[in-house]
């Protein structure tokens, strides 16, 4: 198998859900979504809330079904036995029994996989190192667990049985720095492993750090989907140039001197100028020089995820 392989594939997958007294209102949570995930990919699924992730999730899970269209997972459909053996699933508020401690439920969770006691014990040590629950910890009952701990043994049970593909439903949910950046890591090993790790945030900034490719999400509808890079280097790169010592009253008439100027705005750091390209740069700074300022900086400016998210997550009002 090569890391060009799709893992996952959705095809016009839609779900409705029947709402009110009667139930005679339909609500469609889940709009035609089409998608591959490839092998060896670390695959981020973002929207707002009520976007459809977690319904995406559930039914590529089989916890609900789709209204209709189709979905493979590791080349078999969904009710594959023997390929759901293969999965491991984080959901975004894990619900465990809990008077079992950390240790006891990654042994029940694989004993549910068949897995020799033997083998399932040195497993449940090593992924209670991975997540940081070791020693004491471990044999703490789930009820005495902080929020972020219930999520480190999640994690650490959606991989007891070394899956090939993962999926988490907000996987750094209730945890600090330290934590998201060791789930971070996580995850990264993961990848290094040749495992798919499909995972849903809001979190950017992680998807911009570890994500091969991603898809956003909008009112149950596939808004755009593709590397980091794809996602945002597409866009009109503009050049950001600041600088010191330039008065407000004369930053104000750049403008009529300089048409390729976007906006010119005075901050606590000095002026800020927005220009359509690099082309204009020697006419900016000859602007700043004629009015006493000094250059401080002169840097590409790249659309952020974040920006391209909150532009497309925007209603269209058309």
């Amino acid at each position: 198998m090569n890391s060009s392989e799709a893992i996952i594939q959705i095809e016009g997958l839609t779900k409705d859900y029947r709402v009110g007294f009667f139930k005679k209102k339909t609500v469609r949570a889940l709009n035609c979504l089409s998608l591959e995930v490839r092998r060896g990919e670390i695959f981020g699924f973002l929207g707002p809330n009520g976007a459809g992730k977690t319904t995406t999730l559930k039914i590529l899970m089989r916890l609900i079904f789709p209204t209709s269209g189709a979905a493979r997972i590791l080349g078999q459909p969904l009710d594959d036995a023997t390929a759901r053996s293969r999965i491991g699933y984080l959901p975004e508020n894990p619900y465990f029994y809990d008077y079992l401690s950390g240790r006891e439920l990654l042994l029940y969770s694989a004993a549910l996989f068949g897995i020799p006691r033997p083998v399932a014990n040195e497993r449940a040590t090593e992924l209670l190192h991975l997540v940081g629950l070791e020693e004491d910890r471990a044999n703490r009952q789930l009820r005495k667990y902080s929020k972020g701990m219930l999520q480190r043994i999640g994690i650490a049970q959606a991989l007891i049985n070394n899956p090939e593909v993962v999926f988490m439903d907000e996987p750094m949910s209730g945890l600090d720095p330290i934590g998201r950046r060791e789930v971070r890591d996580l995850m990264l090993s993961l990848r290094q492993q040749n495992k798919t790790v499909f995972f849903s945030s809001h979190i950017l900034s992680d998807v911009e750090t570890m994500c091969d490719r991603a898809a956003i999400l909008s009112r149950g509808q596939l808004l755009r989907c593709g590397s980091v890079e794809e996602l945002t280097g597409n866009q009109d790169a503009t050049i950001e140039v600041l600088a010191s010592g330039v008065a407000e009253s004369r930053l104000q008439t750049f403008s009529a001197s300089l048409p390729a100027l976007i906006s010119a705005t005075q901050t606590p750091n000095g002026a800020h100028l927005i220009l359509q390209d690099e082309s204009h740069i020697s006419e900016a700074i000859t602007l700043i020089h004629e009015a006493g300022g000094k250059l401080l900086s002169v840097n590409p400016r790249r659309v952020s995820l974040e920006e391209i998210f909150s532009n497309t997550s925007q209603p269209n009002n058309s």
